[in-house]
């Protein structure tokens, strides 16, 4: 199969979370065979902080301006089997004019950022730049990379004509259990760039359980944090960790921290990669709660519930034997469920099935599952 991909990036991994999941989906297509072309517009802030300009699981075109590869790219889309635009792609909802009006190929949007998307459109922002809301009844395919109420609302509200979910994932050739490096080496980290919406809990869940106990060590790693923030003394500031170094960071932290952004944590359904990242490294995983979760981690068994610095605290208590079984349950069934491989199986069921327009779960039946 042939597809052509417009999205927001795919060569650098600084301040977004759709490069990973792309990379690990795109190789575990390109394994079977299929042929991916990744359309990325070459913004600065990507520029100064990329990883590659070329890889061997898909085609990178970098372009400048719309207008300057246009015409090449609407007629390679055009002899493709399926078109995929991505949410947060520069300019997408006026690319997405372009392949809507195209008949031969599936049209697929991806959004990675569905209950945001909604909200922003819900709010009546004006139209956003990768999406209109008049284009949602056009696409063949909606992937959404959270479940819940979002798939509700796209197809009654929005008129989406099919809606599927397309978690994040995994690749299990990048996060595995490594060797502990002392860089990295803590007691609680957190991976997440700097949103006000996730604030709160960062405050709640990580940065008082920091500055009330000064003999651990904690480590925040993410982009776009105020520098001149009184930091604790006992918390590591990384601007950036590359995906290479991710398995590292995971596999030399007792414990790691999810944090969900609000919308997100309000349709539910809602993993983050890095939850899936950090199981399979084997760190024991502390998250607030959003409806759905148990749908991926068993809490408790798998993963640590946390809603308060208290219960934070208690789990760092927790006798290492303990935490480190629990790590291992949540490695085995991230590795056996939630793999860029898993992910390209049900991507390929979802475009054979909206080809064929076969009917979707009920709205009822797909919230209860």
């Amino acid at each position: 199969m042939k597809i052509a991909f417009f999205g927001l990036t795919i060569s650098s991994s600084w301040g977004n979370g759709h490069a990973t999941p792309y990379r690990a989906l795109f190789r575990a297509l390109a394994r079977r065979g299929h042929q991916i072309t990744f359309y990325e517009q070459d913004v600065e802030y990507y520029a100064l902080r990329r990883d590659f300009t070329h890889c061997d699981f898909c085609r990178l075109e970098l372009y400048s301006r719309w207008e300057d590869i246009r015409a090449q790219a609407v007629r390679e889309a055009a002899e493709s089997d399926a078109i995929v635009v991505g949410s947060y792609c520069p300019g997408g909802a006026r690319i997405s004019d372009e392949i809507l009006a195209l008949d031969g190929p599936l049209r697929v949007f991806y959004d990675m950022d569905a209950p945001i998307t909604l909200a922003r459109l819900a709010r009546g922002d004006g139209d956003i730049d990768y999406l209109r809301g008049d284009q949602i009844c056009g696409f063949d395919l909606y992937l959404s990379f959270t479940g819940g109420h979002s798939l509700a609302e796209l197809r009654q509200r929005w008129g989406a004509r099919r809606v599927e979910p397309l978690y994040g994932c995994v690749d299990p050739d990048l996060h595995f259990r490594t060797d502990f490096a002392p860089i990295y080496g803590c007691d609680l980290s957190y991976m997440g760039t700097f949103a006000p919406d996730r604030q709160p809990l960062l405050e709640e869940l990580f940065l008082e359980p920091a500055r009330q106990m000064r003999s651990r060590v904690f480590l925040l790693a993410g982009a776009l944090y105020p520098w001149q923030w009184q930091w604790p003394a006992n918390l590591r500031r990384f601007d950036h960790i590359a995906p290479a170094q991710h398995a590292a960071l995971y596999s030399s932290s007792r414990t790691t921290l999810n944090i969900t952004r609000r919308e997100m944590a309000a349709s539910g359904w809602c993993p983050s990669g890095r939850l899936f990242e950090a199981a399979a490294c084997g760190a024991p995983m502390l998250s607030d709660w959003w409806e759905g979760l148990d749908s991926f981690f068993t809490p408790q068994e798998e993963i640590l519930i946390v809603k308060s610095a208290a219960e934070v605290m208690a789990a760092l208590r927790q006798n290492h034997g303990e935490l480190t079984r629990m790590a291992a349950r949540a490695a085995e069934r991230t590795f056996s469920e939630h793999t860029g491989e898993a992910r390209a199986i049900e991507l390929l069921k979802h475009f054979e099935a909206a080809r064929s327009r076969e009917v979707t779960v009920p709205l009822a039946q797909e919230l209860a599952a």
